[in-house]
C-alpha cells in the first residue's frame, strides 16, 4: 500500500510541475495508460494522483472521456482574480501586524530562487512566483488562508496558460522585492498599494487566445518524472 501511495505521490508530483509550468497546457488530454506507463505503474496509481489534481482544481475527470488539464473560462478568471485580491489583502494586513522571525529571511531566499530560475530561462520560475504568494500565507500560520490561497494561485496558473500574453518576469520579481521591503517595514498601506498593482498587473495579462493543446503528453512527462523541486 505505501508503495502505491509513494509512486501515486510521484505522479501527482510530476504532473503539478508539469501544470503550473505551463508546459501541461489547460485542455491537454492526461489518459491514465499513458501516465501509467510513462511511469511504469498501474492505470490505478495514475487514476488516484488524476483524482488528487482534481481535488486541486487543476484537472477536469468528466464521465466517458477521461482526464484532462482544467480549462477555466473567462467569468471564472474574473471571480478568482476577484477573491484572489480579497484573500492577499488579508494576508497582506497580517503580516504587517505579525510577520514570524524568520519570515522575511524566507521570502528573500525564496525570490533569490525566483531570479536564479529565471537567470536560466527555466520553466520553474513560472511555478515558484505564484509559489512566492503561497508562501506569505503559509507566513500567517492560517490553514484556511493557506489552503484558499495555493487554490486561487493554482487556479490563477491556468488562467494564465490558457488566456495569458507574455509579460516580463523581471517585473514581477521586482513587484516581489518591493512588496518585501513594505512588510519589513510592516507599512501596511504600501504593502496593500503594491500587492493590488501587482495582482492588477497579472489579470490584465489574460486575453482569450487559441492555442495548440496537443503536445506529446509522454515527451513532457519524461522530463518531469526525473525534475526536481
Amino acid at each position: 500500500m505505501s508503495t502505491n501511495l509513494s509512486r501515486s505521490d510521484a505522479i501527482y508530483a510530476s504532473l503539478r510541475r508539469a501544470i503550473l509550468e505551463q508546459a501541461l497546457k489547460p485542455g491537454t488530454k492526461l489518459p491514465e495508460d499513458s501516465i501509467g506507463d510513462t511511469f511504469s505503474v498501474s492505470r490505478t496509481s495514475a487514476r488516484n494522483a488524476l483524482l488528487r489534481l482534481a481535488a486541486d482544481g487543476l484537472v477536469e475527470i468528466k464521465p466517458n472521456r477521461g482526464a484532462a488539464v482544467a480549462m477555466p473560462t473567462l467569468e471564472e478568471a474574473e471571480e478568482v482574480f476577484a477573491l484572489r485580491r480579497c484573500l492577499e489583502r488579508e494576508v497582506i494586513e497580517r503580516l504587517c501586524k505579525r510577520m514570524p522571525r524568520d519570515g522575511i529571511d524566507a521570502l528573500i531566499s525564496h525570490v533569490r530562487e525566483e531570479e536564479r530560475a529565471l537567470q536560466a530561462s527555466s520553466p520553474r520560475s513560472i511555478r515558484l512566483a505564484g509559489e512566492f504568494h503561497i508562501l506569505l500565507a503559509e507566513l500567517t500560520g492560517s490553514k484556511l488562508l493557506i489552503d484558499f490561497i495555493s487554490q486561487v494561485v493554482s487556479r490563477s496558473s491556468l488562467i494564465l496558460a490558457r488566456f495569458g500574453r507574455p509579460h516580463s518576469a523581471e517585473c514581477g520579481i521586482d513587484e516581489h522585492i518591493q512588496l518585501i521591503e513594505a512588510l519589513k517595514q510592516q507599512n501596511i498601506k504600501a504593502a496593500g498599494h503594491i500587492m493590488d498593482h501587482h495582482l492588477h498587473a497579472v489579470e490584465d495579462r489574460a486575453r482569450a487566445d487559441d492555442k495548440d493543446i496537443g503536445p506529446d503528453i509522454t515527451e513532457i512527462l519524461n522530463r518531469y518524472m526525473s525534475a526536481s523541486d
